[in-house]
C-alpha cells in the first residue's frame, strides 16, 4: 500500500522527524517506532525524514537506507512520507531518490547546492537535478538559505516552476520571507503561472501570518505537532482568531526551541520528556544541553501544561 504522492495542492502538516539515537550513537529503531506512533496520534498529515533536523549528513549511506526502509515498513502507506534526498553529488542524490521512490515515498525534499550566487546558477543546478529525476517524481524545494547560503529569488522560483512540472512544493524557510509568499501567490492567483503547494518551516514561528498570506500548511519539526495541526485546522475552517489564540499558548516554547544551532537538542529533549523517544542525544558535532538548559526546558514545559489546563 502506497500513500498519495505530494502535489501542487498538498495541504496540512508534514512533521519533520528527527533521527533517534541510542546513548552510544546508533540509530534507535525502537524509538523510531514510538516516534512514528506519537506523530500519528497528534494528527499530522504526513512525515518528512532525513532532513537537516534528522541529522542526515551525519548518517552513513547504509544507515540512511536502513532508516528509510524501517520507516516505510512501519508506516506501511498509512500516511505519506517525504524523504530528504539532498546531497552534494547529483549522482548520489538521484540514486538515493530513486531508491526512496521505489520504496513508496510520497516525494522528495531537496535543497539547492550550497553557495550558489546567481539566479542562473540556481536554475542550472535544478535543471541538472529535476530533469534527471523525471516528471513523475514530485519534489519539494527546500528554500532554507540560513543553512545553504543560497538565496532563491522569486524570479528564479517562477522560472523553475514554469520549466519543471515535478517541482510541486516549496518548503519556505527564508528568514523575513513573508513578502516572498505574497509574490508567489499573487502570480498564480492571477493565472500568470502554475500554482505550487507552499509549506513553511522555521518551527512554525510565523505560521499564523504565513497562513494569512496563502500557504498550505507547515513542514517543520516543532515538538508539539498538535499545535501545528490545530492551528492549520482552525485557520482552514475559518476560525482565524482561534488559530491565533492556540498559537499564542505555545509561543514561548516554540521560540526557545527555534534557536539556531541549539534548537535540535531542545527539540529532541522535549520529545524524550513527552515519551516519544528514549534518548535525546545528537551526533557529534551537535549541541549538548547543560543542567541549566534542562532546567529551562522543564520550566517552559510546566508553564505550557498549566496554560493548556486553563
Amino acid at each position: 500500500m502506497a500513500a498519495e504522492k505530494i502535489n501542487e495542492r498538498t495541504r496540512g502538516v508534514y512533521i519533520i522527524s528527527p533521527t533517534p539515537f541510542t546513548e552510544t550513537g546508533e540509530i534507535d529503531y525502537a524509538s523510531t517506532d514510538s516516534l512514528i506512533d506519537f506523530y500519528f496520534e497528534t494528527g499530522v498529515t504526513g512525515i518528512t525524514i532525513l532532513g537537516v533536523l534528522g541529522e542526515a549528513p551525519k548518517l552513513a549511506p547504509t544507515e540512511s537506507r536502513a532508516f528509510l526502509e524501517h520507516v516505510m515498513k512501519r508506516v506501511d502507506g498509512r500516511k505519506p512520507i517525504v524523504v530528504g534526498a539532498s546531497n552534494p553529488g547529483t549522482d548520489n542524490l538521484v540514486r538515493f531518490a530513486k531508491e526512496a521512490m521505489d520504496l513508496g515515498a510520497a516525494g522528495l525534499m531537496i535543497a539547492p547546492q550550497a553557495g550558489l550566487k546567481t539566479d542562473d546558477q540556481v536554475f542550472s543546478y535544478w535543471d541538472g537535478v529535476l530533469s534527471r529525476l523525471g516528471d513523475d517524481v514530485p519534489v519539494c524545494y527546500q528554500d532554507y538559505p540560513q543553512t545553504t547560503n543560497t538565496v532563491s529569488s522569486v524570479a528564479v522560483l517562477h522560472r523553475l516552476i514554469d520549466a519543471f512540472p515535478n517541482f510541486v512544493m516549496l518548503k519556505h524557510e527564508e528568514g523575513s520571507g513573508l513578502p516572498k509568499i505574497t509574490r508567489m501567490r499573487e502570480r498564480s492567483d492571477k493565472g500568470e503561472g502554475r500554482r505550487v503547494s507552499i509549506l513553511v518551516g522555521n518551527g512554525g514561528l510565523y505560521l499564523p501570518q504565513e497562513l494569512r498570506r496563502g500557504v498550505d500548511g507547515a513542514m517543520t519539526g516543532f515538538a508539539y505537532p498538535e499545535m501545528l495541526v490545530g492551528v492549520c485546522e482552525k485557520f482552514f475552517a475559518g476560525d482565524v482568531e482561534g488559530a491565533e489564540d492556540l498559537f499564542d499558548l505555545y509561543l514561548p516554547m516554540l521560540r526557545h526551541e527555534q534557536q539556531m544551532g541549539f534548537g535540535l537538542a531542545v527539540r529532541k529533549e522535549v520529545l524524550r520528556r513527552r515519551g516519544a523517544i528514549k534518548c535525546s542525544i545528537t551526533r557529534h558535532p551537535g549541541p549538548k544541553l547543560s543542567a541549566r538548559d534542562h532546567q529551562e526546558i522543564g520550566e517552559l514545559m510546566t508553564r505550557l501544561e498549566h496554560k493548556l489546563k486553563g
